[in-house]
């Protein structure tokens, strides 16, 4: 078996292995390395909005928003009602602010705060997208550009990790170390031996055996998520003493479309759009919900879907968004020309659709032309994983941490708190990319354990 030695082996090549790299490689006498499973296949930030949410930043401030890394921990603890993890979601949002400015300052790539991109629970605007709302699968591949530019670095591409090496800590004889990992590369093993190992591979929801173990409770779900998401570290970590932490938490989405797997855009409730089930009736408070726990309240109504309604004015608020372009590419969204025409398309009588489409208190009634798409409930990747500390090391049940190792991205506890209802807009991939930056940040000023 070919050996390399480098000083930071990282395992897989997403939003917070590429962070971590990116960071670490700012000290130019580090030598790192990405085994990433397969960049075709794709990880949960190429699939995502590539919103990135953060408090406190220069675009904030230029567009008079007050925030701060306090206000979106406290907004985040709000939705999720989960106080253990505290300092650790404190950990991920005081460094947000710090990585949105450096990728829209340093590197360049184009960001506006989202005034547009409303969300529940988030009390000022505070997701960054680029101008074009192109997704999350642009601004991976920046990130990535940039990482080729740098010599002191290597992504190596289909080359997926199989497992973690391991040897006696010299500091404590009866525990493990990681000292890197085995991956396989052109169909060969190769042994990767480094200083640090940083296990940032995706989460466990393409995998239907640990899918049933954790989180049996969302039942079949359709599943929005990457191929590349089973759920390998899980294998890695237990032998190492990891505990895991809220495993039935999902990124859920309660807009996907029925039959196409395409999303339309989360802000469509702000705009007006209204839900209603099969038998005509408005089941939710649309408001009162995010995307995430939408999810639960659509798997409870009669074929598991419900028709979501909105006018013309709604339509012009949310079109920027690639998930509506995408869903109209798709042919999920129709039109229509009034209720008697809704009615008709739907087969739900008119007279109920009138009284379902009653305005809320404080809220416009729809006017004209109607658009509407049959929604369904799915999974886009997972929230739970390996317990961590605020330095993203691994730590056991007695409050020890593995050495030799960082953990974050699918492979970490996240920030939703137990359920998934609990899930903040934008807070998977804050959570990714603020571990990345928190480990490269640490390793390039010579934190290795």
């Amino acid at each position: 078996m070919d050996t390399i030695d480098v000083d930071v082996a990282i395992a897989g090549g997403g939003a917070c292995g590429v962070m971590a790299a990116l960071r670490a490689s700012e000290d130019p006498e580090l030598v790192v390395v990405i085994f990433e499973k397969s960049t075709r296949e794709g990880c949960n930030a190429d699939v995502s909005s590539g919103s990135l949410a953060a408090g406190g930043t220069r675009l904030q401030r230029e567009a008079g928003i007050e925030d701060s890394p306090q206000r979106h921990c406290e907004d985040i603890i709000g939705n999720s009602g989960d106080e253990s993890l505290r300092d650790l979601v404190m950990s991920f949002c005081e460094v947000a602010p710090r990585y949105v400015d450096w990728i829209a300052d340093t590197l360049g790539y184009p960001l506006e705060v989202g005034v547009d991109m409303p969300r529940k629970g988030m009390s000022v605007p505070r997701l960054h997208a680029d101008p074009e709302r192109r997704g999350g699968r642009p601004l991976m591949s920046f990130l990535r550009a940039e990482l080729a530019s740098r010599d002191n670095v290597a992504f190596v591409d289909e080359a997926p990790v199989r497992r973690l090496l391991t040897e006696a800590d010299p500091d404590e004889p009866s525990r493990e170390r990681v000292v890197g990992f085995v991956a396989e590369q052109n169909g060969r093993p190769v042994e990767v031996r480094a200083t640090t190992t940083v296990v940032a591979t995706d989460g466990f929801a393409n995998n239907p055996a640990l899918m049933q173990r954790f989180a049996s409770s969302l039942g079949t779900p359709f599943y929005g998520g990457v191929s590349t998401s089973t759920g390998d570290s899980i294998g890695w970590l237990e032998p190492l003493g990891a505990q895991w932490m809220h495993m039935e938490a999902c990124l859920r989405h309660g807009q996907v479309t029925l039959g196409h797997g395409t999303r339309v855009n989360p802000a469509l409730p702000w705009a007006g759009a209204v839900l209603i089930n099969c038998d005509g009736e408005r089941f939710v408070d649309e408001q009162a919900n995010g995307y995430s726990g939408l999810a639960g309240h659509i798997q409870a109504q009669p074929g598991e879907r419900a028709l979501m309604v909105w006018d013309e004015q709604a339509m012009a608020e949310t079109i920027t968004s690639e998930m509506m372009r995408d869903s109209l590419a798709a042919g999920a969204i129709h039109d229509a020309a009034g209720l008697v025409d809704l009615a008709d398309q739907t087969g739900i009588a008119a007279e109920l659709l009138a009284r379902a489409m009653r305005p809320l208190p404080g809220r416009r009634a729809q006017q004209g032309r109607l658009h509407h798409t049959w929604l369904t409930h799915g999974v886009l990747t997972t929230q739970g994983g390996a317990l961590i500390d605020t330095g993203c090391r691994v730590v056991r049940a007695d409050g020890s941490t593995v050495s030799g190792l960082r953990v974050g991205g699918g492979s970490a506890v996240g920030t939703a708190g137990p359920k998934s209802e609990g899930y903040s807009s934008g807070s998977g991939l804050m959570a990714a990319m603020g571990a990345g930056w928190i480990i490269g940040e640490e390793i390039a000023g010579g934190l290795t354990s």
